[in-house]
């Protein structure tokens, strides 16, 4: 899971927060049989904040940094990997590390969707209603035959 926590930069909780909240989604996520096996995160703002937090990095969505992290320490094909988001930011974070996107409606989705998409530079691969029926295709459909 790669995901963008600019709040800390911005002041609005400590990085010991984002730690804690990680980890009860793991357990979450364990309770019911699924997992996550690390989640990166950016807890960055090109423009906002105090140092070390005040920081136009590599890692901040939709840069790839943290998707090139995780494909080197778990030995990830990124080719056959795909990105999963709510946000336009991570349909450029796919297209910038070279994963499929899959767009899902949930989130902020539905909103970005109807209200931006005709500014988008790039089109997701496939897009879904939320994350469950986007694995669900990515496992069971061809890539050529997504919509």
């Amino acid at each position: 899971m790669v995901t963008n926590q600019a709040g800390v930069a911005r002041g609005y909780f400590a990085e010991d927060m984002i730690q804690i909240i990680h980890e009860t989604l793991k357990r979450e996520m364990a309770a019911t049989e699924a997992r996550i096996d690390a989640i990166y995160y950016c807890a960055h703002h090109p423009s906002v904040g105090e140092l070390p937090y005040r920081s136009d990095c590599n890692c901040r969505k939709p840069k790839p940094g943290l998707i090139r992290r995780a494909a080197e320490e778990f030995g990830i094909d990124l080719a056959e990997s795909w990105m999963v988001g709510d946000r336009y930011s991570d349909i450029e974070l796919a297209r910038n590390a070279g994963v499929n996107s899959a767009f899902v409606m949930s989130g902020y989705g539905r909103g970005e969707w109807e209200h931006q998409r005709q500014n988008w530079n790039h089109h997701p691969d496939l897009t879904a209603n939320h994350l469950l029926e986007a694995v669900k295709r990515i496992i069971e459909e061809p890539l050529g035959n997504r919509t």
